[in-house]
């Protein structure tokens, strides 16, 4: 009996591994990212040359049949370890900024238009006159300042400057880092107008292309409204600043905020008007249709079209990824196979991995890659049904499978991506497939063609009717997004989803896309696990920003917070997206509500049993916790855990759990640990994140 078991199991692993032939190397990329996010959950850097250490480690054992796959897996994960430590090799180092005013002068690289105002970037910025800085500044100019400015300029300009701000909350979206990897130093504003001391042509091709972009958004600017060219500008240049907040809001929550994100769709219609165009053109000479292998040309001819058009709109993830499949399959069609696969997504995957190895941690690349992973394998699984459903191909039946196909290519792309979308933005939409069905046709056969239009009319000067007509199917891409948007729960607000719900889910989003057979539907319970994980997680009752401007303490079901002058509205509003919260009560002397007591002096707040003192002058010793916005030195002869101003210099914002066990105390300098991108003094003691907190009684003391 137990070798017929043991019988059967072999060949239904034969059977399994038979089935899902040609699939395994498509985890490879996967497992590379993983080891990016490794290398980013790390308290420390790890040793040099660590990645490479791994995978050269594994290659001893890939002539071992036994070990292959094992491996392969090693070396996948070194692979994606080696690329984040290059990337982070390759940084220049964070820079000290004064905290006073100051004169910065250097070379324009990038001049963007704002609903109100304009933002340069500063390329080797001087500070009132030292030595040139190995990072770039970005500032916003004073409103009504009208000097004219274009990339390749020098300017000068009187500035309030600061580095790039810490996370709102441990654990919160780390801004340093991003600033850290795109090479900016800081950000300010001018206090003064600026002055441009020389007009300079851009140097370099990416200066160039820059200027491109800025001549471009400037003639639309002269034809369109300033929501419109705002967006046109968007669509043809890929510069998003410009769009007034409500209209991003409107795209958002209707669910078409793709159709600002440059990316597939929009290198897709560039790509395949230009193959059409340059098939038919060529197709009217007879010797060419007869003797030419035109649909090779044509796809080609896309191509470079597809490639100046990502280099035009800023080459970012999206894109990157996208021409990159392009590319594979260009490679098919010349070579006569077709080579739209998950195999192409994977190359691509790696390729990008291997180039910008951070961008793994943004929410373009996780919602490009799932939504192009969910797109392929499910028309690969319900091409049989799609078949069927085209029948004899009479026109009716063409028309509903367009409609079917449109209704389900946003249905599979929004469904595959929203829980990416509700980790990084506490939100999901409900009706985005209906605004796709319209929105996405419009922008597709009418607003992207005569944006190509408006593109190939600039040069001879003529570009003004395009623009209109460009501007009127804006329009009503407008009309749908803000109609959609304002239907009843358009947006719901989703419980916050800890970082190994996220994994849980992407895992069972790659489990379900990649495999064939039915054990690919054991990604459902991966997802169902990440989707049900907030349930799991007790979120902090205590959060104090990183200046102590803002405290706030969950008690009784509802959120009361402190706020001083100069707390930061983005920290607030991270906080309450954080927590799931829509009308928070102010703290003030006179508060008497429920678990809160306040007066001049002080607020006290119980919490799970726990009394929470929020301190605003003096200080007392009967309470389980203590905050303050100002410095406190205690003299109490039982020391209780206390976060003041000097607390949150050393060691940025914290979290404070309460209940019955005691008090837990996680600052952001506990959480993210001691890493090049990590600004202020160094942390002690580095809490890894898989691993129960101590008590605040028992930390060591600062």
């Amino acid at each position: 009996m137990q070798q017929n078991d043991t019988g059967r199991v072999r060949r239904w692993f034969d059977g399994w591994i038979a089935a899902e032939r040609g699939r395994f190397v498509i985890w490879l990329p996967v497992i590379m990212a993983a080891g990016v996010v490794f290398y980013d959950w790390l308290p420390t850097e790890p040793p040099e040359m660590a990645g490479v250490r791994v995978a050269t480690a594994a290659l001893l054992f890939i002539a071992g049949r036994r070990y292959r796959v094992p491996a392969l897996v090693l070396i996948a994960f070194g692979l994606g370890l080696s690329a984040a430590q290059f990337a982070t090799w390759r940084a220049a180092p964070m820079v000290e900024l004064p905290s006073r005013a100051t004169i910065v002068s250097g070379v324009v690289r990038a001049v963007e238009q704002l609903p109100q105002g304009r933002r340069i970037t500063i390329a080797q910025p001087r500070l009132d006159g030292a030595a040139p800085l190995a990072r770039s500044l970005r500032l916003r100019l004073k409103a009504g300042d009208e000097v004219e400015l274009a990339t390749g300029d020098i300017v000068r300009v009187r500035a309030l400057l600061s580095r790039p701000a810490p996370p709102s909350y441990p654990g919160a979206w780390d801004l340093q880092r991003d600033a850290f990897f795109a090479g900016l130093g800081g950000f300010g504003f001018a206090l003064n107008p600026a002055e441009r001391l020389a007009e300079s042509p851009p140097i370099g091709f990416a200066a160039a292309l820059q200027a491109l972009r800025e001549s471009i958004v400037g003639r639309i600017n002269v034809v369109l409204a300033p929501t419109e060219a705002a967006i046109a500008g968007t669509l043809l240049t890929g510069g998003t600043a410009a769009i007034p907040e409500a209209d991003r809001a409107a795209f958002r929550d209707s669910g078409l905020a793709h159709l600002l994100a440059i990316a597939g769709l929009h290198i897709g219609i560039v790509m395949a008007w230009s193959f059409a165009a340059t098939r038919l053109g060529f197709a009217l000479s007879e010797h060419a249709a007869l003797h030419w292998p035109l649909k090779a040309i044509a796809a080609v001819a896309a191509l470079a079209v597809g490639g100046f058009y990502m280099l035009l709109t800023g080459a970012h993830v999206p894109i990157m990824r996208s021409f990159a499949m392009a590319c594979l399959v260009t490679l098919g069609v010349v070579a006569g196979r077709r080579a739209l696969s998950l195999r192409g997504l994977a190359l691509a995957m790696a390729a990008l991995i291997l180039i910008a190895p951070m961008e793994v941690l943004g929410v373009s690349f996780q919602m490009s890659f799932s939504a192009v992973l969910a797109l392929v394998a499910g028309y690969e699984a319900m091409r049989p049904w799609l078949s069927r459903l085209h029948g004899d191909g009479a026109w009716w039946r063409r028309l509903l499978g367009h409609v079917v196909a449109l209704g389900l290519t946003s249905a599979l792309a929004g469904t595959a991506s929203a829980p990416f979308g509700a980790y990084h933005f506490g939100h999901v939409q409900l009706y985005y497939v209906f605004a796709n069905i319209i929105a996405v046709p419009l922008t597709a056969f009418w607003v992207m063609p005569m944006g190509m239009l408006t593109l190939l009319a600039m040069p001879l000067g003529c570009e003004a009717p395009f623009l209109v007509a460009m501007g009127w199917g804006i329009d009503g891409v407008l009309v749908i997004g803000r109609a959609v948007s304002a239907w009843p729960a358009a947006v719901i607000a989703v419980p916050h989803m800890p970082p190994w719900g996220l994994a849980a889910t992407a895992l069972g989003i790659a489990w379900l896309g990649i495999w064939r057979s039915r054990l690919r539907l054991a990604g459902l319970a991966a997802i169902a696990l990440g989707s049900a994980s907030p349930m799991m997680e007790r979120l902090p009752d205590v959060l104090v920003s990183a200046e102590a401007r803002l405290i706030a303490v969950r008690a009784g079901g509802t959120v009361y917070y402190q706020q001083v002058s100069g707390a930061s509205r983005f920290t607030r509003e991270a906080w309450w997206q954080y927590w799931n919260v829509k009308d928070p009560v102010r703290l003030g002397a006179a508060t008497q509500e429920g678990p809160v007591h306040c007066d001049e002096t002080l607020c006290g707040i119980m919490v799970n049993g726990r009394s929470a003192v929020i301190v605003r002058t003096g200080a007392t010793c009967e309470a389980d916790l203590l905050v303050s916005a100002a410095p406190q030195r205690l003299d109490c002869p039982r020391h209780p855990p206390s976060i003041d101003r000097f607390s949150v210099w050393r060691q940025g914002a914290h979290a404070v759990w309460i209940g019955p066990g005691g008090v837990r105390v996680l600052s952001d300098k506990q959480y993210r640990g001691d890493r090049p991108w990590v600004l202020g003094p160094p942390v002690r003691n580095a809490i890894p994140r898989n691993v129960q907190m101590a008590p605040a009684e028992a930390l060591p003391p600062e």
